[in-house]
């Protein structure tokens, strides 16, 4: 095992407004205190009553899915927990993805791609498993 996931992170335009519409659906609390991610003007996220952790990320330009034409295809990502990015980032790449973006030395996640392309982060974690 490489790292755990931490969310599903959606595209969308209004990070609060679409937080609250999965929270009628789903139940659980927009923007608990957490200390992986500080909610701001362009995240929230949905903490559920099983467990399961939404994030919701402002693009500007937003583009909405369609359904099911794929010059507008789905939009999200995943968010991995891992306490080493380094080792992390070689254990992915060896199981093939491709770096996208991994920012300024220092910096917590870093970017990458699947296969088929879909992106993911690996976000640096304690070591500690999260509750």
């Amino acid at each position: 095992m490489i790292a755990d996931l931490q969310c599903v992170v959606l595209d969308c335009p209004d990070p609060r407004r679409l937080s609250e519409f999965y929270r009628s659906l789903l139940g659980g609390v927009v923007n608990r205190q957490d200390r992986r991610w500080a909610p701001g003007d362009g995240w929230a996220t949905l903490h559920s009553p099983s467990g399961l952790v939404l994030a919701f990320q402002r693009v500007a330009n937003y583009r909405r899915p369609q359904w099911p034409d794929p010059a507008r295809p789905q939009q999200f990502h995943l968010d991995l927990g891992v306490a080493d990015l380094d080792r992390a980032q070689r254990e992915v790449l060896a199981a093939g993805a491709t770096v996208l973006d991994i920012g300024p030395r220092g910096r917590s996640w870093r970017i990458y791609a699947d296969p088929a392309g879909h992106p993911f982060c690996l976000v640096r974690t304690e070591k500690r498993p999260f509750p």
